[in-house]
């Protein structure tokens, strides 16, 4: 039996999960994978393994479907975000499959408050400018009294929004799909988007990408946001317009940005965002700390040999 490994997060950790696949006779198949494999490089590989740990790969019908046709049985999208796998396909085709939810809600909402500081402090800028031998003092932004827009209060927006409180700011969340009060998601208000927006002086993504809020941060919602205000997306990069952003970092209308992740990863080199120094720019990493890649991976593991009936 094989199992195929794309996820690099669980790659860069597989020393140390290579035992449970060896003493089961399980051979893993682990390419080099810098973000992800494309579809056609995919379509050649899956067919040749049982089952599949997938990341960020394009895990379409055509994928699948050829997986399917080979010896492809069983899969596991390792960590949360589930927009880039067909699932319907899945069902179509009768192949089993999962996410791992749950899995990096403090992870991803210690970045967020990394972006959420750094930002607010210039630490990140400052700290450039010291390596080139420059000293500068730029005046900060205190965060008391200000207003966060938290978009999104699933398991990282709710672990984003206690660590928020810390900071004494008005939390004003948006969340269609949530049935909690205000109380439950420690937040003092949950509406309807865009509503009073235009009194965030910070707007925070924590939202699963969907098809209804792809590009929900463009040229008519940055329209209503105030003069000045700070936009920090530690989710999906497609919730953002990338020209409409860059257009608002332009005008100074947004006064800056903490991106994790972007439209087109790895952010290419003719980004017109890479111009903007006063941004903090990720590498869609902020769930990977050593310990949260080893707790996903164990529960990948674990649902992938449920389906494959490997006690």
């Amino acid at each position: 039996m094989k199992v195929l490994v794309t996820c690099p997060p669980m790659l860069r950790a597989i020393d140390q999960l290579r035992y449970l696949f060896e003493e089961k006779g399980i051979e893993l198949i682990t390419p080099n994978v810098v973000q992800v494999l494309t579809e056609d490089e995919l379509v050649e590989l899956v067919p040749t393994v049982d089952a599949w740990i997938i990341g960020d790969d394009p895990a379409t019908e055509r994928v699948f479907t050829a997986g399917k046709a080979g010896k492809l049985v069983a899969a596991v999208k390792w960590g949360v975000g589930v927009d880039n796998v067909d699932f319907k396909a899945c069902e179509k085709l009768g192949i089993p499959i999962s996410n791992t939810p749950r899995m990096f809600g403090n992870e991803v909402a210690d970045m967020a408050l990394a972006y959420f500081t750094g930002l607010a402090r210039e630490s990140y800028l400052v700290d450039r400018e010291v390596r080139k031998g420059n000293w500068i003092k730029p005046p900060g932004m205190s965060l008391e009294g200000k207003t966060v827009a938290l978009i999104g209060i699933g398991d990282i927006g709710l672990a984003t929004a206690r660590r928020l409180k810390a900071f004494d700011v008005k939390i004003n969340a948006y969340d269609p799909f949530t049935k909690l009060t205000p109380a439950e998601a420690n937040v003092d208000e949950i509406l309807a988007f865009p509503d009073k927006l235009g009194d965030a002086d910070f707007v925070i993504l924590t939202c699963a990408l969907t098809p209804s809020n792809y590009h929900l941060i463009n040229n008519d919602s940055i329209g209503q946001m105030k003069d000045g205000v700070i936009i920090i997306n530690v989710s999906r990069g497609p919730l953002i317009d990338e020209k409409a952003l860059t257009e608002a970092l332009l005008s100074g209308k947004v006064k800056s940005a903490g991106l994790d992740v972007f439209e087109v990863e790895p952010l290419p080199a003719d980004s017109p965002l890479r111009q903007f120094e006063q941004c903090i720019f990720g590498t869609h990493n902020g769930s990977n700390t050593k310990e949260a890649v080893i707790r996903a991976s164990l529960k990948a593991v674990d649902l992938l040999f449920g389906y494959l009936n490997i006690k």
